[in-house]
């Protein structure tokens, strides 16, 4: 797995597509995509044919699961442990001014989390600011 990292609006995506230009891939949004949908496509080590698979905001789809009642932890410890060759790309969103809505800090707080777990199990990460990256692991 590789970690992607970074302020919104910061070229994560066009980095990434810019690092595996070689490869082939499918882009999954996390804004619209059900987990099942997810863990059904990312299946089988993360591949999808031979291409690699790019979760794409996956922040927001930690959203929706936190906001629609869903044990989070249990469901991106799974995600973690049931494929290895995903590409995931995620906005840092527990920087700058604290959300006054209790949802609001506890959605931030339990994403934090799940990056640091996730971070802890990628082969790379990086965290990208104006396009460029910086290689943390």
């Amino acid at each position: 797995m590789e970690l992607y990292i970074g302020g919104c609006a910061q070229g994560k995506l066009a980095y990434v597509l810019k690092r595996i230009a070689d490869r082939e891939y499918v882009l999954v949004d996390g804004e619209n995509m059900e987990a099942e949908q997810l863990f059904t496509l990312v299946r089988g080590g993360g591949g999808v044919c031979g291409k690699v698979v790019i979760v794409y905001h996956f922040h927001l789809w930690i959203r929706r699961l936190i906001y629609g009642g869903e044990n989070v932890e249990e469901l991106a410890d799974a995600f973690c442990r049931e494929n290895s060759g995903c590409i995931v790309i995620s906005d840092e969103v527990g920087n700058g001014i604290v959300p006054m809505e209790k949802q609001e800090r506890e959605y931030r707080e339990r994403l934090g989390r799940i990056l640091i777990s996730l971070a802890k199990r990628s082969e790379r990460v990086e965290r990208v600011i104006c396009g460029l990256g910086q290689r943390l692991k």
